[in-house]
């Protein structure tokens, strides 16, 4: 049976997975000092680029001799240079159980060409962890953002491992714990947790990650803006702020914006605080509603940024035609923003829930997430 709508509308009703929404106090206005019209190579764009690469170092806790590059492309550009720059000189082991970890799997066995153990779970699942060798390189998604399942922690990597781990930690980053020992290889990008502006991706390279570079030299030829060494050594000006192509000097400007805002919450801690809140709501709805359910089967694994959700009521006809359906409803009463389910995930929907989210915001959404169901299902029975 229909119901009512709810009293209460989402101030913000943006819920898309990336670009996410901006901090609660963003305002276009705040970004009035940046460095417009100016080169990224003048003293100003040197400073702000610095501080955009030592605010990310306070904040994440990423040790002193880990270099933190500014890269193009996003975290797909950080993650392309990673691979194509340090894979090649030991056997590589792939892991995935969403479409981006499936997308590196494709780019390093079929256009690098290497001869990968490649290891697969289905949506909402997750390999098996334990069976990993770390005699290899080994390349991950920390969290899925296209499944919602994150690994739980780092307990599994090895700490006397002789490959290197490259791990992609876009939609994790300054959400999520990461152990900095562990990984040797982190890419993300500003797009995700901090509602930074696309386009830019940051690289952080473990001391280890490192020597490889610069003892090992990739078989094949590399683009420009994939090359982190020359003539054997480290480019450092890459990890100063010196980025290998022309950045954004607004985007630089929005970052440094978000940097301060996630200080004001209390910095990581505080930032992991608020989407643990977001996803435990949605959580303690799922629970209480038995034709809606979370794709990671596993608790231990969902993620607390990109919450995939299921639809598992029996009167369900067409499963993508009833999510997109309650998407659209949704949209059209200004509620919730871009929440139906990655176009290669099974039907349903995704609802960020990163620290930019207030958590208010999710359980105003909740409510007409039931009415939305609710309105389908009657549509529904009345067209049979």
């Amino acid at each position: 049976m229909a119901i009512d709508q709810p009293a209460t509308r989402p101030v913000n009703p943006r819920f898309s997975s990336g670009p996410c929404a901006k901090p609660p106090t963003f305002d276009v206005a705040k970004l009035g000092d940046a460095a417009l019209g100016r080169s990224h190579r003048a003293a100003v764009g040197k400073d702000k680029l610095k501080a955009a690469i030592e605010g990310t170092r306070e904040l994440l806790g990423i040790p002193a001799d880990y270099r933190i590059g500014i890269v193009p492309a996003s975290d797909t550009g950080a993650v392309e240079m990673a691979l194509w720059s340090l894979l090649g000189a030991r056997k590589v082991e792939m892991l995935a159980w969403e479409s981006f970890g499936a997308g590196w799997v494709t780019d390093v066995v079929k256009q690098l060409k290497l001869d990968a153990v490649v290891k697969t779970a289905d949506y909402g699942q997750i390999v098996d962890l334990a069976s990993v060798d770390f005699d290899n390189d080994v390349v991950f998604t920390w969290n899925g953002t296209t499944a919602g399942v994150r690994v739980p922690n780092g307990d599994w990597i090895a700490d006397d491992r002789a490959g290197l781990t490259i791990c992609d930690a876009t939609s994790a980053a300054f959400a999520m714990d990461l152990p900095w020992d562990k990984l040797d290889v982190t890419t993300f990008s500003w797009q995700k947790v901090l509602g930074g502006e696309a386009a830019h991706g940051m690289i952080v390279l473990s001391p280890r990650a490192v020597e490889r570079l610069e003892s090992y030299t990739p078989a094949w030829p590399l683009p420009k803006i994939f090359r982190m060494t020359k003539g054997g050594k480290l480019i450092e000006g890459i990890f100063k702020g010196e980025t290998i192509n022309t950045p954004s000097m607004l985007a630089v400007e929005d970052y440094l914006f978000a940097l301060d805002w996630a200080r004001s919450v209390g910095g990581l801690k505080g930032l992991i605080a608020r989407a643990d809140a977001n996803t435990q709501a949605i959580f303690d709805f799922c629970e209480a509603h038995d034709w809606i359910d979370n794709l990671a089967e596993d608790p231990a694994t969902r993620s607390n940024t990109s919450v995939c959700l299921k639809f598992t009521d029996a009167r369900i006809q067409d499963g993508a035609a009833f999510a997109k359906a309650i998407a659209k409803r949704l949209e059209a009463e200004g509620v919730a923003l871009d929440i139906g389910a990655y176009r290669d995930a099974p039907a349903g929907l995704r609802i960020w829930c990163g620290g930019t989210v207030e958590t208010a915001d999710i359980v105003a959404l909740l409510p007409w997430l039931e009415w939305a169901f609710e309105a389908e299902i009657a549509a529904q029975a009345q067209a049979a």
